[in-house]
């Protein structure tokens, strides 16, 4: 829901950040690869509860992530950078999840199942969307140049970022928080059918 708004915000200085990033030789599925190590990295820190540590991680992933894209619009943008982005991104996103389930089992664990279901529902309503967009060479750039169709929704990358940082913050809460976000998920998820089944019905 957020992600154009933020989008207007991280784009200019993420290129600034692109371009030192180019200018040490990196090149963006590099970057790719280094920030999905940092998510990796998170989820022991988590299961250990070291939520300060696995916050660092997670937001040195995201940032990347964004890093990622920048570096290769200065340079190229390839069809392996987009693939590699993207499952690295759902990995990620439920690898933190796990993290919260290794670490209090008894109490996350329930939660964590349904919001990696939830996950489910958003990532494959967002990726066969893409495909059939792409089929039909439907595009859009509403939330910067995409190597696929990026649909939106009621929970996107900004509030993912948002609820992981939150789950760090307050790990006492994590059951309600994976609940509430896991339900908001599921609206997405609905949303994404329903504007697919106007799109692709006829």
């Amino acid at each position: 829901m957020l992600d154009a708004w933020m989008r207007e915000r991280i784009d200019s200085p993420l290129e600034k950040m692109g371009r030192h990033a180019v200018s040490l030789g990196l090149g963006a599925n590099q970057v790719t690869l280094i920030g999905f190590g940092f998510g990796l990295a998170a989820i022991p820190a988590l299961a250990l509860e070291a939520y300060g540590l696995g916050l660092g991680l997670i937001m040195l992933n995201r940032l990347a992530d964004g890093l990622d894209g920048a570096v290769a619009r200065l340079t190229r943008t390839s069809d392996i950078g987009g693939y590699l982005d993207i499952v690295s991104d759902f990995l990620v996103y439920s690898g933190v999840v796990f993290g919260f389930a290794l670490a209090r089992p008894e109490v996350n664990a329930l939660a964590a199942s349904f919001l990696v279901f939830s996950f489910i529902g958003t990532g494959t309503s967002f990726l066969a969307y893409a495909i059939i967009a792409a089929k039909r060479q439907i595009v859009s750039e509403d939330r910067g140049r995409k190597t696929f169709f990026y649909l939106g929704g009621l929970t996107e990358g900004t509030e993912t970022i948002a609820i992981m940082a939150l789950f760090c913050l307050f790990p006492d809460a994590f059951a309600w928080l994976a609940w509430g976000f896991g339900a908001l998920c599921w609206v997405t998820t609905v949303f994404r059918i329903l504007t697919a089944v106007r799109a692709f019905g006829r």
